[in-house]
């Protein structure tokens, strides 16, 4: 089979594969855990490139031999790595419980479900390795293929997640692995019918039969085997479980954690009494009249709308991020549910909150925020899992913009689930990032702009619902709010302007001086200070610093906000480190005498890490840059991922036109990098936020691939530039790109976790620019390689090690 096919199909099926088990691990364990899945595949397809490296029989194989015998080797790993992932039964959150018999047992369990996910990624990383060391003039064609098949599998994700589900995607993997056994192996042969049999069984499994198993869930979480509908998203896979015996409301499981409820309605609004003793009601209560136009973020099963309508509101516009939850109410449960989108005053969009505000000019009455990271107010345990995820909706950015958009007397209302009011983390910093907003525009005394009350229960956790206006609230909003208030069951204010109520850190926070609340807050054991959008990591409730101090410390309670996802993230930086290392040193173990002839590998080690690293700080920051504007998390991966990738490639191509000049090519190009940069940090910003959000979906986006195709196009350039640089200084050209691709590899995993601690730690900004120096070290470090001159080095030969940097 042609070699840029086979590059290009095994770059297709890896991107899906990496991305289908991101959704399958978040759902089988926490969000967190996903670092696990990119930081393994890096690894996985990095080793693969030493063991082309460090077993030289591989390397006198064929070219067709090597991709029928990986081909297949790909198909029948992905299927059982599936079979162990998807059934294994662990508990993470005891590994944590140190000294333990379930702390060994289920980190023994966590570590097979590693090997099995890891062991997936090998022959992807055997095959580009081979091609792209074999592919001698035409690298730079071979690795834009590789790039091509990985953007073509960012763009397809998405889709095939939403329309298959994430285990069928990780089937379809396998069975393009397989597939590339079929082409490659000699017709006929037994590697050519043992990949053909497993083509078929593994077409026969992507039809919805049931025979692919289901994923379990981890111990800690809900796993619920009998429900009334299921389906994966984008977002979280949704679970429908009905828990009343009377069948009048049903639990959204999100990614097998409780998310929220719909109920069953008859479609009057006067039956919906219950919304009076519900906190709910809150809202209305200070407004003292139903809102003339009000904005609902985060909608989930509907709850708010109900509640809205028992309110007599006339027009609400409610948002919900999950299209498998809006499906819910217009599609699946629509009897069930009163046909709530059909009613004249109900307005239900699918997409981003944030995004839908920007592009809308509407003044809003009230301005709703029902926790939309976890959809229920009472899910602060599953909402803890977050810690490591972004929340635009939580910024001084976004609460600025949120009071632009209010009416002269709306309010904006924010509910959040807390484990208990001994912690009040989420509440105390989101009243912390209020009054910045509020200073931002110009408010001389942030305490006569908020209400906060609490709910607090014996078995469902507790409740805070924060208000906040852009003018001060009146005494008779205050009164209502006190009112409402005291009616409603386990409630009690925290926080009311001019008024005291004890020593809770939040009503510290909102009653408090300016002056106080920066003492409450350096003082704070949780690391509780404002967010913006260049650090949105709304979650991060512990400092580096404390968690590394107390990382030998057991954790015994389940508490996820209890550091868990930031040891995890810890976990990972150092797995990743200890795997880099223990696998750059094994090639000089094993091929000592070839190792030996290699010239200038600490130039060339500096030169790929610094590629690595660089490129996945770009990429991700790019990723976080567009969210707002695609109005999508999604839609924004799936834009950058195939335009960088794509771009990358193309770059890539077009590097062989510097092949006889790269030392004064990549100086230029690093440049345009420098240029692009302080564009990215400055200008773009303005250009996200300005005229171009009111464009539709297909302009905004063919913009987005405008602007990141320069980027790609000039990070094109570097690897296969470097890789054909350090070809022509051996004779062991194969071994030193693949000793090369894993270096590069490696600190991509590396990258991929340090990206987020960097940006949780100094922001996006800061990360941004850390990029392009790496790239001006890689730059500086290519200079310093020995020219292609003179003959190759070979084994045979003593190379001359001094005259070469190392």
């Amino acid at each position: 089979m042609p070699r840029w096919l086979g590059i290009l199909l095994v770059s297709l099926a890896g991107l899906l594969l990496e991305v289908g088990y991101t959704r399958i691990v978040s759902y089988k364990f926490w969000y967190y855990y996903t670092y696990l899945v990119i930081g393994l595949a890096l690894l996985g397809i990095g080793s693969g490139s030493v063991f082309v490296a460090v077993f030289s029989r591989m390397r006198q194989w064929s070219t067709d031999r090597i991709l029928a015998g990986c081909g297949l080797f790909g198909a029948v790993s992905i299927t059982l790595g599936y079979l162990v992932v998807a059934r294994m039964k662990v508990d993470t959150v005891q590994i944590w419980d140190y000294g333990t018999g379930a702390s060994v047992s289920n980190t023994l369990r966590l570590a097979i479900i590693c090997l099995a996910i890891f062991l997936t990624f090998v022959s992807f990383g055997i095959i580009v390795a081979v091609l792209l060391g074999r592919a001698g003039e035409g690298i730079g064609r071979m690795y834009f293929s590789d790039l091509l098949g990985a953007g073509i599998g960012a763009l397809l994700a998405i889709p095939l997640i939403s329309r298959l589900g994430p285990p069928r995607v990780i089937v379809l993997a396998a069975l393009i692995f397989a597939v590339v056994g079929v082409l490659a192996a000699v017709p006929f042969s037994l590697t050519w019918g043992v990949s053909a049999l497993v083509s078929i069984a593994l077409l026969v499994t992507l039809v919805p039969t049931g025979v692919l198993p289901d994923v379990r869930p981890e111990l800690s979480k809900w796993y619920a085997p009998v429900t009334k509908y299921s389906a994966w998203g984008p977002v979280f896979r949704v679970d429908v479980v009905q828990l009343d015996p009377t069948g009048n409301s049903m639990l959204l499981l999100h990614d097998a954690t409780f998310g929220s409820g719909i109920r069953r309605w008859n479609g009057d609004p006067s039956t919906l009494t219950a919304y009076e003793k519900d906190p709910r009601s809150i809202p209305f209560a200070v407004l003292g009249n139903a809102p003339k136009h009000e904005l609902i973020i985060g909608s989930a099963g509907g709850n708010e709308i109900l509640a809205s309508l028992y309110n007599r509101a006339p027009n609400v516009e409610a948002v919900e991020l999950n299209p498998v939850t809006v499906s819910l109410l217009r599609k699946h449960f629509a009897d069930y549910t009163g046909h709530i989108p059909e009613k004249p005053a109900v307005h239900l969009h699918l997409g981003d909150g944030r995004s839908y505000l920007e592009r809308h000019k509407t003044k809003y009455d009230l301005v709703w925020y029902v926790a939309p990271d976890s959809y229920a107010a009472t899910n602060a345990a599953s909402s803890g899992a977050l810690v490591l995820s972004e929340s635009y909706l939580y910024t001084q950015q976004m609460i600025k913009k949120t009071l632009e958009h209010l009416s002269d007397n709306g309010i904006m209302v924010v509910q959040f689930g807390e484990l208990d009011f001994d912690r009040p983390n989420r509440t105390s910093r989101y009243v912390v990032t209020a009054r910045k907003a509020l200073e931002e525009i110009g408010v001389k005394d942030p305490r006569q702009h908020l209400l906060v009350a609490a709910e607090e229960t014996a078995n469902r956790g507790a409740l805070s619902t924060i208000a906040v206006k852009r003018t001060a609230f009146t005494p008779a909003e205050i009164d209502r709010f006190l009112g409402r208030v005291a009616q409603l069951p386990d409630h009690h204010p925290l926080a009311a302007p001019d008024h005291a109520f004890g020593t809770n850190i939040v009503s510290q926070l909102a009653s408090g001086t300016n002056a106080q609340v920066a003492s409450t807050v350096a003082h704070s054991r949780a690391y509780i200070t404002a967010i913006s959008d260049n650090s949105p990591y709304f979650w991060h409730f512990s400092r580096f610093r404390s968690v590394i101090r107390h990382i030998a410390t057991p954790l015994t309670a389940r508490d996820p906000e209890n550091v868990v996802g930031e040891r995890v993230l810890l976990l990972m930086l150092g797995l990743s480190l200890v795997y880099a290392a223990l696998f750059l040193l094994a090639p000089f173990v094993a091929v000592r005498r070839k190792w030996r002839a290699l010239p200038a590998k600490t130039t060339s080690a500096v030169y790929f890490s610094a590629l690595g690293l660089g490129f996945m700080f770009y990429e991700v920051t790019m990723i976080q840059r567009l969210v707002q504007f695609l109005g999508y998390p999604t839609l924004s991966l799936t834009v950058t991922l195939a335009a960088i990738l794509v771009s990358t490639g193309i770059g890539a191509l077009a590097s062989h036109r510097f092949t006889e000049r790269p030392q004064t090519a990549l100086p230029v190009v690093l440049g345009v990098l420098a240029v692009l940069t302080v564009f990215y940090q400055f200008a773009l910003p303005g250009l996200l936020t300005g005229p171009l959000l009111s464009w539709p979906t297909t302009g905004r986006i063919l913009f987005s691939v405008v602007i990141l195709a320069p980027l790609g196009l000039c990070l094109g350039t570097f690897m296969p530039l470097g890789l054909a640089r350090v070809a022509s200084l051996t004779g062991f050209a194969e071994e030193y790109v693949a000793w090369s691709w894993a270096v590069n590899g490696f600190f991509s995993v590396i990258g991929a976790v340090l990206t987020t601690i960097l940006s949780m730690a100094f922001g996006y900004r800061a990360v941004q620019f850390a990029a392009l120096v790496l790239y001006a070290i890689a730059v500086a470090a290519f200079t310093r390689l020995p020219s292609p001159s003179g003959p190759a080095v070979t084994a045979d030969e003593e190379p001359e090690l001094s005259a070469a940097p190392v």
